[in-house]
């Protein structure tokens, strides 16, 4: 990948005990970005500490607790001398609420209620109150990225897949709102995921996937520090599908054949017109 170098630069991921939040770190810390891990797998964040080359700080974080969210970011702030990104990449799958929900479809009306909550509360509430924490500070600097990890709309709308893929969707429609609202302030709000299924513990090792055919995690380390970088000033509201960046490509071919608007706009232009949309339909972008 491009070297960048991101001294100076404090990164907060939270997830960064495993899968793809620890890829990221791994790849931030190399570049030379401060990373504050934030996640309440305390032996996972040590594993990663163990990994990483260069600075790491585990901050043991529950994100859905508004004070817990508020300290970690007044923490960052305080010991690591500020804060300049928010990676939004902590997050529960299908295996809470039914471990082998890939050949035991788990219907939306038998979800348990309270584990349903739990995984909205860990995907949606999480990443609300860790950006809510941090918005004020990135503002105040005129500088900050926001980046959220989504899915893909297939995954979003398909049936057994309930809540995952609505939360995704949520936090999906939350990642263009905020850009809007960051417009003009010197901050801005993305959207990064891997391309695909992950290898990752979100997808248990007990399942039929052979997982060399699986997204590798270390695909989102590259657009990750893009993104956290001063190269990427001035792209908001956008997506990005880290296996489809090229280490070798010019950060502008990138922009192009990685990226495309966050949350589907199109649909709602065509909504607005009185066209009709498909959400099968061949023409709806990645």
């Amino acid at each position: 990948m491009a070297n960048r170098d991101l001294s100076g630069k404090v990164v907060m991921v939270t997830g960064a005990g495993s899968g793809l939040g620890r890829a990221m770190t791994l790849a931030l810390a190399e570049s030379g970005a401060t990373v504050a891990g934030i996640d309440v797998n305390v032996d996972g964040m040590a594993e990663t500490a163990t990994m990483t080359k260069g600075s790491f700080t585990p901050i043991k974080t529950d994100i859905t607790s508004v004070a817990d969210a508020d300290n970690a970011i007044a923490t960052a702030i305080k010991d690591l001398g500020g804060l300049h990104v928010l990676i939004n990449c902590a997050g529960l799958g299908m295996p809470t609420l039914r471990v082998d929900y890939w050949d035991n479809r788990l219907y939306f009306w038998e979800a348990d209620p309270d584990k349903w909550q739990r995984l909205m509360d860990v995907n949606v509430r999480g990443a609300f109150l860790m950006a809510r924490a941090a918005a004020p500070h990135l503002i105040e600097q005129k500088w900050g990225r926001v980046v959220n990890v989504t899915t893909s709309m297939n995954t979003m709308i398909r049936g057994g897949n309930m809540p995952y893929g609505q939360s995704k969707a949520s936090l999906e429609a939350a990642s263009n709102a905020w850009a809007d609202d960051f417009k003009d302030s010197g901050v801005t709000c993305n959207v990064l995921v891997p391309g695909g299924a992950a290898d990752t513990p979100m997808v248990p090792n007990e399942s039929p996937y052979a997982r060399e055919n699986l997204v590798q995690p270390v695909v989102m380390g590259p657009p990750a520090c893009w993104l956290a970088s001063n190269a990427s000033d001035g792209i908001n509201s956008m997506r990005f599908l880290a296996r489809n960046w090229d280490t070798e490509a010019s950060d502008e071919d990138n922009v192009k054949s990685a990226g495309a608007p966050a949350a589907w706009p199109s649909l709602a232009d065509a909504a607005s017109v009185g066209q009709p949309v498909t959400a099968h339909g061949k023409d709806i972008p990645r």
